[in-house]
């Protein structure tokens, strides 16, 4: 279950920074349009608050394997997430849209070489 969580969110995130790196500002229109629609706020946290547990869940916690640690707390970082988007999401957006607003091509960045990682880390452990 390691290999597979790992492997799908590296993808994803990477997936996710092209479409960032294609489409500059992608990820603050899609922060605006959430931060200005409750119905996209809840449907977004119960989105990672699922994603997050199945990946916290699936995911033993064994010291000597670096990946399962590391999925298991992103797993619990989503969690935690979905709840702060849903108690705060009024700071919690703003917070993102000042830093998108001129950094997202660090974002863009960042997510890709994370996701890169990831996939890569997961990706090998189907031998």
């Amino acid at each position: 279950m390691t290999a597979w969580s790992a492997a799908l969110l590296g993808l994803f995130a990477l997936s996710a920074s092209i479409g960032a790196f294609r489409t500059p500002g992608l990820w603050q229109t899609m922060v605006e349009e959430i931060e200005k629609s409750p119905a996209l706020q809840l449907v977004c946290a119960f989105a990672e608050l699922t994603s997050g547990a199945l990946t916290y869940l699936v995911n033993p916690w064994v010291p000597a394997d670096i990946l399962t640690c590391v999925m298991k707390s992103l797993g619990g970082i989503m969690i935690l997430e979905a709840f702060v988007v849903l108690a705060f999401s009024d700071i919690y957006f703003q917070f993102w849209l000042k830093n998108l607003s001129f950094m997202y091509r660090g974002w863009a960045a960042a997510t890709a070489v994370f996701g890169l990682a990831l996939a890569v880390a997961g990706l090998l452990r189907f031998h």
